[in-house]
C-alpha cells in the first residue's frame, strides 16, 4: 500500500510502498480457469480466476499489491475489487501484477 512516510533526518514526505502484514498469514491460493463462448463463431476465451482465502481478522484495502508464497514460488498480484466477505474468511480475487500506471 503507498502511504505518506516522512523522513526522520530530512522531514521531508514522500509517498512510498509500505507493507501492511510481512508475517507468514494463513491463506489459501486457488486458481480456476473459466471458459467462455465467442459471439462471433472464433474460438472460446479461456482465462485464469485466481482467489485468495483468508482470515476475516486481516483488513487489505482496495488496490493493494499481494505477494503469495505458496510451494517456494513466490508471486505478485494486483487486488481488484471489495473482498468477499463470509461468516469465517474473506475471499479476494486477484490478478498478477504487471507493473505500477
Amino acid at each position: 500500500m503507498w502511504k505518506e512516510v516522512e523522513d526522520p533526518i530530512t522531514h521531508v514526505t514522500t509517498h512510498k510502498e509500505v507493507a501492511l502484514f510481512e508475517d507468514d498469514l494463513k491463506c489459501k491460493l486457488s486458481h480456476e480457469k473459466l471458459t467462455s463462448a465467442s459471439t462471433n463463431g472464433g474460438p472460446a476465451k479461456i482465462s485464469e480466476q485466481i482467489k485468495l482465502s483468508l482470515g476475516n481478522e486481516f483488513e487489505i484495502p482496495a488496490g493493494c499489491k499481494i505477494i503469495v508464497t505458496q510451494d517456494n514460488v513466490t508471486e505478485e498480484y494486483t487486488r481488484s475489487g471489495k473482498p468477499g466477505i463470509f461468516m469465517d474468511h474473506q475471499e479476494i480475487v486477484l490478478e498478477l501484477f504487471k507493473e505500477y500506471a
